[in-house]
């Protein structure tokens, strides 16, 4: 019980830092959704941009039977490479918004990717503060 208390508090952290990373306008609302009696949590964006509804569930996790099941994820973050930042085991993680057949490849693909975005990030950090000349 205490690694599922742990993974619902990861989960709502996580939730809470893009929610406040993504604030709209004052027309669009951005919420966060927990319902931690069935352990489903959301993050949308809700409101209206002019004459046009803006209705999106950017970021839809469960947790299902001890696993955090990634069921939407329609930010450039990587969920399951913070999830793993976060203290949540790989063997935890559900790629869900991928058909089964799929998973095992994309979340080998997910660890990779992130492992290159950090490295290209390392180097280009280190040349951020220097003068370009030509």
């Amino acid at each position: 019980m205490e690694r599922l208390d742990k993974y619902r508090q990861y989960v709502r952290q996580l939730l809470t830092a893009q929610a406040e990373f993504d604030q709209n306008s004052n027309d669009v609302e951005c919420q966060l959704l927990f319902d931690v009696e069935y352990d489903h949590y959301q993050l949308l964006d809700v409101g209206w941009d002019g004459l046009k509804r803006v209705y999106c569930c950017y970021i839809h996790l469960d947790i299902k039977d001890g696993k955090v099941w990634i069921q939407r994820n329609m930010t450039e973050m990587d969920v399951a490479a913070e999830l793993v930042e976060m203290g949540v085991d790989k063997e935890d993680i559900v790629l869900g918004l991928h058909p089964p057949y799929k998973r095992p490849y994309r979340a080998m693909e997910s660890r990779r990717y992130s492992l290159i975005e950090r490295f290209m990030k390392s180097v280009f950090s280190q040349y951020a503060d220097q003068e370009l000349t030509t």
